[in-house]
């Protein structure tokens, strides 16, 4: 079995200006490594490794031309149960698109899926708190892939990519 998600990995340059702005912080919990950070876009739980396939047609499927858009996230927040993240104040239509499209793809492959509602983040920490005054950040970049993960001890790994735009 193979714990398994979609996602949009965070460029490298910003993964980074999100750790700089993170480490004088103070953060509690456990820090996401900088490595991992990502935007789920569907979480798949664990499949076995005979439906690799099909998850690699899937996305193919989408106007994947049509889906690349600007990712801004610039709302620290802190949920129930301490997981720390950054969420966009704006949702871009094409992110939603392109979450809602994959998640009816899976839907209609008899996938499951864990029936909450979207909401998009780049965990920061887990465990964790709200800061007490955190210094601002916002960060962007344009989302020019999806790549299909499999989460292992300690990473991810990615199993395959599709280009948006």
């Amino acid at each position: 079995m193979l714990r398994l998600f979609f996602a949009l990995p965070c460029p490298a340059e910003i993964a980074r200006q999100i750790d700089a702005w993170r480490q004088p912080q103070h953060l509690d919990g456990r820090l996401v490594p900088v490595a991992n950070l990502h935007v789920t876009l569907a979480f798949l739980g664990h499949l076995p490794e005979s439906r690799l396939p099909l998850l690699r047609q899937l996305p193919q499927q989408l106007p994947l031309s049509e889906l690349a858009f600007d990712l801004q996230l610039d709302r620290l927040d802190c949920w129930h149960g301490g997981l720390l993240h950054l969420a966009p104040s704006q949702l871009p239509a094409e992110l939603m698109a392109l979450a809602g499209g994959l998640r009816q793809l899976l839907d209609t492959a008899g996938l499951p899926g864990d029936g909450r509602a979207y909401r998009p983040h780049l965990t920061l920490a887990r465990e964790s708190s709200r800061p007490q005054v955190p210094t601002p950040l916002s960060v962007r970049w344009r989302a020019e892939e999806l790549v299909l993960y499999q989460s292992e001890q300690g990473g991810y790994l990615p199993l395959a990519s599709w280009p948006l735009g």
